[in-house]
């Protein structure tokens, strides 16, 4: 830690954003505005109190333990104001409170109200506020409170089954940014193939999603999962009654009681979210619903001109929004055509709600920018110039005599990193001239280090064939079963293009990297 804050030091960095200033009527309006999405809670609860409260599971003192120790020092304390570096350096003298109480929560599907609550501080969304929309709210929960949560969260996981929802690629094991933007490409690159096919890709976006939950709704649908139903009522009281305040400055709001959302603070935040929306599928073979998180793209494979499928798809994901209390926000809603006929017909705009949804030529997916002609030079020009930027920092710490060790942790935190974020979907696209002024940025950096770097090239191979065995490891993968063997059961059959466009895309390479490892 203390190195890193002297690279800081050193290159001058500061976030752009820091924390908002303001009164305590500031604090009141914003406590207002991020509780907005609040309904009352139905007058008779889905679930019944089992005859016996019998828990679920039970955690073990060495879990706890376990949990305590990896608590971040460097978190922020919630409104209990323990801190992560206490729970870190008692963990041996907690570890058999905590295991009590946690197991008694447990036991009695009850949810301690201090550990429910919540400091909401908002930071800015960008330099210049118009509205209370442009402030994100970051919830402070105690941190002892996260810990119980991994432990939960542990065992929701391993009563799921492995093909559980198979298109949500967030909070999975062996599934990233990469298996869905993979998939989606694969799966219109596949289609494009077809003579007079055209694919329609509406990125949905929806409003506070995380705070729209309906707890109730939520623990109609763990308890259809298997989930036992002292778990089901503990996460109905986790999220029920949760006290939330709002600090700007030194002020801080009243505070309101919330039975609606879940604090994107929380460690369960994230998998309730999944959970809530596994039962938003297509229900039509031409189409796919892709889920990252929040992010939802629907992939629309369109032949012959017959597009009634995809809007049909797309009104009844309007209606599940509307069933499931999810805001989708039309405004920030696009859609993206990728059409290769020479005779192109007229596509007629798509309306969500009575809004036009807007049309874009390009779009940024999950970090990556794909365009309508599938090819990746904004997305390349982008990345050079992000970490071009990151050069000059590289040459500030060498002029300031740092380590050649120590360049190369930076080089690989800070520069790397961006040029290989998702490159198995599309460094074999680019064309040659892209690929050589990615490559003049490593030279350049190698230069600076004075130490030799690996070549993207080498960095796309080896990230390519590193993911195809975990694809193969995991029967449950989307693109698992694009790896097939042949009768000889010593090589894969390669997958049939027509074009470079599908040919050098992921599943196709990787299918080429693993029959040229068995050679």
């Amino acid at each position: 830690m203390p190195v890193w804050q002297g690279i800081q030091h050193i290159t001058n960095y500061k976030p752009n954003l820091g924390a908002v200033d303001g009164d305590r009527l500031l604090a009141e309006e914003l406590n207002l505005f991020f509780a907005r999405f609040e309904k009352e809670p139905p007058e008779t609860p889905v679930l019944q109190p089992p005859a016996h409260r019998g828990p679920s599971f039970t955690v073990e003192e060495h879990e706890v333990r376990q949990v305590l120790r990896m608590a971040n020092p460097r978190k922020a304390a919630g409104p209990d104001g323990i801190t992560g570096k206490v729970l870190k350096g008692c963990a041996d003298q907690l570890a058999r409170v905590f295991t009590k109480i946690f197991n008694k929560s447990l036991h009695q599907s009850i949810v301690p109200p201090c550990l429910k609550s919540s400091t909401i501080v908002p930071l800015p969304k960008k330099s210049t506020i118009s509205s209370l929309n442009d402030y994100r709210p970051v919830a402070l929960t105690p941190i002892i409170m996260k810990c119980f949560e991994k432990l939960v969260r542990r065992h929701i996981i391993s009563c799921l089954p492995s093909t559980f929802d198979n298109y949500q690629f967030a909070y999975r094991a062996n599934r990233s940014t990469e298996d869905a933007i993979n998939t989606t490409l694969h799966a219109a690159l596949s289609h494009l193939e077809q003579p007079g096919s055209y694919v329609r890709l509406l990125f949905v976006d929806f409003s506070s999603a995380f705070n729209t939950i309906l707890p109730h709704r939520l623990v109609s649908k763990l308890e259809a999962t298997g989930l036992s139903n002292s778990t089901c009522l503990w996460v109905l009281d986790f999220l029920s009654e949760r006290s939330q305040r709002v600090r700007v400055g030194s002020h801080m709001s009243t505070a309101l009681s919330l039975n609606t959302g879940s604090p994107q603070g929380c460690v369960l935040s994230p998998l309730l979210y999944a959970l809530y929306t596994y039962d938003c599928t297509a229900i039509y073979s031409s189409n796919k619903i892709i889920k990252f998180a929040d992010d939802t793209t629907v992939v629309g494979l369109i032949s012959g001109g017959d597009e009634s499928a995809y809007r049909d798809e797309v009104e009844r994901l309007c209606v599940w929004c509307g069933e499931n209390n999810l805001a989708l926000n039309t405004a920030k809603t696009k859609e993206l055509v990728v059409d290769y006929r020479e005779k192109k017909a007229d596509i007629q705009p798509l309306y969500i709600n009575g809004e036009r949804v807007e049309r874009v030529a390009e779009f940024r997916f999950l970090g990556v920018t794909i365009d309508q002609g599938m090819t990746w030079s904004a997305h390349t020009t982008a990345l050079v110039k992000k970490a071009q930027q990151r050069i000059y920092f590289l040459r500030l710490l060498k002029k300031n005599n740092l380590s050649e060790r120590l360049l190369v942790s930076f080089y690989r935190g800070s520069i790397e990193s961006i040029l290989t974020y998702c490159i198995c979907a599309w460094f074999s696209s680019c064309t040659a001239r892209e690929r050589k002024v990615l490559q003049k940025v490593i030279t350049t950096a190698q230069r600076i280090i004075g130490h030799p770097l690996p070549s993207l090239e080498e960095l796309y191979g080896s990230r390519c064939l590193r993911k195809a065995n975990n694809i193969l490891q995991d029967s449950s993968h989307p693109g698992h079963s694009l790896f097939a063997l042949l009768p000889s059961g010593r090589r894969y059959r390669n997958i049939k293009s027509k074009t470079n466009r599908l040919k050098n895309s992921f599943y196709p390479r990787a299918v080429a990297f693993l029959n040229a490892v068995t050679r």
